[in-house]
């Protein structure tokens, strides 16, 4: 058997474990440059307050019925989804967790025997909420997709599951099927939804009776086949392992404001590239290729939105690197020639790619050993950053005003990863 634990409202729960008094409050969780609202407590959900909405639209409800407002504080969010998925993990043997994202874990529950599945659960759920304070919904079920049916209906209906939903019998993987309307099947997106419903197929239910043959035909293939097979309760998306490294490493921001000046521009590339070549050198790899792209702000045109185009330029490096410094110069380089005089731009990002293990890298015969081995000062400067936070060491392409940072104008204390801002109980 398979389960997946998903955290219910994890955002607004993260900002509610620190502050009690809303407990019972609606709170809302926006996006970077306090954009749109991405998380919302089952509260703000029963005011009418729109998931993915634009902030400023939902503004006057919000301010009507005094919606606890906050902006993404991601150094909180991180460290209490590493507390949960620590917490799955000395409860359940090694390789049996799953983490899918940072709300979200799939678990292998085949060592448990049938009867004792729901207790488990619930006792999962139970020391979870105990040791981290954050509430989890658990659905269980023979594959992946019937547990994400399981857990959908285990949130929908809190009060009489009690957060638990464990499908363990054919009759009820039927009823749950029928419940979940197929737009809510997890692998069907907007496009083949609506494609599924001219069909008459209006439930998961529906579409788990149709053939394996016609599934290839009409569902993009071996997705589709394996889709519809989970929904028929067989295993076709196994356990993955955790990749330790990441084959792709990215860092990117919405600006503040739009931008128009080469220099406002520079510093942001040069602060991500030295973001992302910490990622790098924290799994000990190195990188050799290096590509920046930036993002022009487009005319407001209502009542339509539309999504500038992303200009990207990319440089192959002579030899792979993890070095800053070694970095930051080629990016600052794609920079320049991305760049176009008089254009607002509204994002920016770096991404790393054809990632190897740093050791395999050939060092230069013709180069001092120091030369070769910056890795020294990259982990000294790497430890102090980690320890003092906010880069207090960086280099200085990187700027010291950054008036391109992304708007946080409501962002809650980092409680949990800052000394200076930890919660003071009177």
């Amino acid at each position: 058997m398979k389960a997946i634990v998903d955290c219910n409202s994890f955002y607004c729960s993260c900002e509610r474990l620190f502050r009690p008094e809303l407990k019972h409050r609606p709170v809302v969780v926006l996006s970077n440059n306090d954009g749109c609202i991405i998380s919302r407590s089952d509260e703000a959900k029963q005011l009418g307050v729109e998931m993915a909405g634009p902030y400023f639209k939902a503004k006057p409800l919000i301010e009507q019925y005094g919606v606890a407002t906050f902006s993404s504080n991601y150094n909180l969010y991180g460290d209490l989804s590493w507390r949960v998925m620590e917490t799955l993990r000395m409860m359940l043997p090694p390789g049996c967790v799953e983490v899918y994202s940072v709300d979200e874990a799939f678990l292998n529950l085949d060592h448990i025997p049938a009867e004792q599945l729901s207790a488990f659960a619930l006792q999962l759920r139970e020391t979870v909420e105990m040791w981290t304070g954050i509430a989890v919904s658990i659905g269980v079920a023979p594959t992946k997709v019937l547990s994400k049916v399981a857990n959908r209906l285990a949130k929908k209906n809190k009060v009489i599951t009690n957060c638990v939903l464990v499908l363990d019998t054919p009759r009820k993987i039927e009823q749950a099927l029928k419940k979940t309307p197929i737009e809510d099947v997890w692998g069907v997106g907007h496009q083949y939804a609506v494609k599924l419903q001219r069909m008459n197929i209006l439930n998961a239910y529906d579409l788990s009776i149709r053939d394996i043959h016609w599934a290839g035909k009409q569902l993009g293939g071996v997705t589709g086949v394996r889709l519809v097979r989970e929904l028929k309760g067989s295993i076709s998306r196994e356990m993955e392992d955790e990749r330790i490294r990441k084959k792709m490493i990215a860092t990117t921001r919405m600006f503040g404001s739009p931008v128009s000046e080469l220099k406002d521009i520079k510093e942001a590339v040069a602060t991500y590239t030295s973001r992302a070549a910490e990622k790098l050198r924290r799994q000990y790899s190195a990188a050799n290729t290096i590509s920046v792209f930036v993002v022009p702000k487009q005319p407001s045109v209502e009542p339509y939105f539309k999504h500038g185009p992303t200009l990207s330029k990319y440089t192959t490096l002579p030899v792979a690197t993890s070095f800053t410094q070694e970095l930051i110069k080629p990016a600052m380089a794609l920079v320049e020639e991305l760049y176009e005089e008089g254009t607002l731009y509204k994002k920016a990002g770096v991404i790393l790619s054809g990632i190897v293990p740093d050791d395999s890298v050939q060092g230069n015969l013709f180069k001092t050993p120091s030369q070769n081995h910056n890795r020294l000062l990259m982990d000294m400067m790497d430890n102090v950053n980690f320890a003092m936070r906010d880069d207090i060491i960086k280099f200085a392409s990187s700027g010291t005003t950054r008036n391109w940072k992304m708007r946080q104008e409501l962002r809650s204390p980092r409680y949990t990863t800052r000394w200076e801002e930890l919660c003071e109980v009177g």
